[in-house]
């Protein structure tokens, strides 16, 4: 392409079960992630906060100590991995930035074992089991879009996904690929009334980011219960038609694979102009909180 990004990027997403110990993770996803690198995986992504359980579903001051800083032991991790097996990586941390200043922060990694750079989890969400306003600022580095030489990545986390202006943003300056790392779940006792309108409306909102803004997007969930919540899984692969280029299951720990066609980008924009037709002259309320008189 004349941009220099290849015409194919193949994506990995690493959807697995948390371990009982930091230590028992990693050696558990180096196992994964080489298997996804032999597979042809050229851009791998994990979970959201992958290393450790889940730490929001209370409000505990003793989870603080799980945070690290972006040049700790999670990131060199990944650095470590990406370098062996020459493959860029993405990984979520709960980051310590400074004494009473955390974040939900993703590192993305090169494949030289570069840290290229971070995106810090902009939208935080506040539910039952997801007390993440009480762990984390919401993130102050905009919407950044990180050249990997062979595709520009686009990275949100989890609670992004649900905001049509995120996936928007990524897209105008740059984004061909949208990668979120996830961990969603049902609550048991809710799961048999909503249960499959929760998942569907969380797969929809990943496909129609894919159609409105004509780019690869992809999410990576964990899966398996801890304590109180079930994360559904079902990790995806959307192409700029919206289309499921591959799904895993709900309950599996897998490595799911899907090809990227970058050309296939052009080719629907130009088919769907969505970004020509814009009419930015008009949209001055997006600015405002509310505008119902």
């Amino acid at each position: 392409m004349s941009d220099g990004s290849s015409s194919q990027v193949k994506i990995a997403l690493i959807q697995h079960r948390a371990c009982p110990s930091k230590q028992a993770t990693f050696d558990r996803l180096a196992s994964l992630v080489a298997e996804a690198a032999d597979r042809g995986g050229q851009l791998i992504c994990l979970p959201e906060l992958f290393a450790t359980y889940y730490p929001c579903q209370t409000e505990d001051h003793g989870q603080f100590a799980l945070a690290e800083t972006v040049d700790g032991p999670t990131t060199h991790f990944l650095q470590d991995l990406a370098r062996q097996h020459r493959v860029a990586l993405v990984g979520s941390i709960f980051e310590r930035r400074d004494a009473g200043l955390y974040h939900n922060t993703a590192v993305i990694v090169d494949n030289s074992g570069a840290l290229v750079g971070v995106y810090r989890k902009t939208h935080i969400p506040d539910d039952p089991r997801y007390y993440e306003k009480f762990y984390f600022a919401p993130g102050d580095l905009g919407y950044p879009v990180f050249d990997l030489g062979f595709c520009r990545l686009a990275v949100g986390v989890c609670w992004d996904q649900w905001f049509p202006e995120v996936a928007r943003l990524f897209a105008l300056a740059g984004a061909q690929i949208l990668i979120f790392p996830t961990a969603i779940g049902w609550h048991p006792e809710e799961k048999a009334l909503f249960g499959a309108l929760q998942h569907e409306a969380w797969e929809l909102m990943h496909r129609s980011h894919a159609i409105a803004n004509g780019m690869f997007v992809a999410a990576v969930n964990r899966t398996g219960s801890e304590g109180s919540l079930q994360f559904w899984g079902s990790s995806l692969v959307c192409d700029p038609n919206g289309v499921v280029l591959a799904r895993a299951p709900h309950d599996q720990e897998m490595v799911l694979l899907a090809d990227c066609e970058l050309e296939k980008i052009d080719v629907v924009r130009t088919h769907w102009p969505f970004l020509r037709d814009r009419r930015i002259d008009t949209y001055h309320g997006l600015l405002q909180r509310h505008l119902k008189p």
